[in-house]
């Protein structure tokens, strides 16, 4: 069994561990929130090893599967703002603190989806040639799903031009700098061999954004305890139904299973490491905003680490 074999094998409880370690190295030592500033290139450097692993000439084929992009819609703005309004209802009366959870619930995830999703034995292929598209989309609706639930002040909150940065910085760069990799690799022996060094990184990758993301986000908890407290009931619900939901839409589109799972993880991944800077520029944000936020971060990337077991068995 190779390295990569092994790793692949055993990257839930190496997973599992790294969070344990960071949330342990969090509590313990109080300056881990400067590795903040680490987990945007740490998320790049995880997509890229991702990105390599999809091989670039397949991404054209993919605007033929208009079903897919179809159930991906649908799911991210129909079925899963329902489900999120729905939810919502459990919240208190509090403007700023529904805010930022209809901020982060709303917005579908357009980087590291397509990691977890490869994990997950999803189409990872289908979801990242529609990235844009979930980008734009989110971007137009989102303003307009918080005015319907919370008011024109609220949606005014709103600025969007962090999602412009995170994919530029998080989908085209990386993603670029994998076809060029697969295009060496293509035309030269030390390529071959470079890709072959880096085919061995994903596991790592993850394990590294999982260790910065916890280790950095974890102090902030403290920061607000009663709003924390407040939403993880929410959070909570929505990681244990929103896959579900998306997985019904995709079996209503008769996708094949690859190409639902790939559904059930847009559905059930949201775009929390994107929406923190937009929080942050929110009059009197904190500290709630960024602790409702990063709990929903905490929240997820331990239902990931379930979803990529638990997913593959879908059929």
């Amino acid at each position: 069994m190779s390295l990569r074999d092994v790793l692949e094998r055993w990257q839930a409880p190496i997973y599992l561990v790294t969070v344990v370690l960071a949330a342990v190295m969090a509590w313990q030592f109080d300056d881990m929130q400067v590795l903040e500033v680490t987990i945007n290139p740490a998320l790049a450097l995880m997509l890229y090893v991702t990105f390599l692993q999809v091989p670039w000439t397949a991404l054209r084929a993919v605007w033929v599967q208009g079903r897919f992009l179809l159930a991906l819609l649908v799911t991210n703005f129909v079925a899963i703002p329902l489900l999120v309004g729905a939810l919502s209802l459990m919240l208190p009366s509090d403007d700023l603190l529904r805010f930022g959870v209809l901020l982060v619930l709303l917005a579908p995830c357009i980087d590291y989806v397509v990691t977890f999703a490869h994990m997950g034995k999803a189409d990872a292929r289908l979801l990242l040639a529609c990235t844009p598209v979930l980008l734009v989309v989110q971007m137009l609706l989102l303003p307009f799903y918080i005015e319907v639930m919370l008011g024109s002040q609220a949606a005014d909150w709103v600025q969007l031009g962090a999602f412009v940065d995170a994919f530029i910085g998080l989908i085209v760069a990386p993603l670029a700098l994998a076809v060029a990799t697969q295009w060496w690799a293509q035309r030269s022996s030390t390529g071959q061999r470079w890709s072959a060094v880096l085919a061995l990184l994903p596991v790592p990758a993850t394990a590294m954004v999982l260790f910065v993301v916890m280790a950095a986000v974890v102090p902030q908890l403290g920061a607000a305890p009663d709003a924390v407290r407040q939403v993880l009931p929410v959070y909570v619900a929505f990681a244990v139904l929103a896959p579900a939901v998306a997985w019904c839409v995709a079996q209503l589109f008769k996708l094949p299973a690859s190409a639902a799972r790939a559904v059930a993880f847009s559905g059930s991944t949201r775009n929390s490491l994107v929406v923190l800077p937009l929080a942050l520029a929110v009059p009197g944000a904190m500290p709630v905003l960024p602790a409702v936020i990063v709990a929903q971060t905490l929240v997820e990337l331990l239902s990931e680490l379930v979803y990529i077991q638990l997913m593959p068995r879908l059929r």
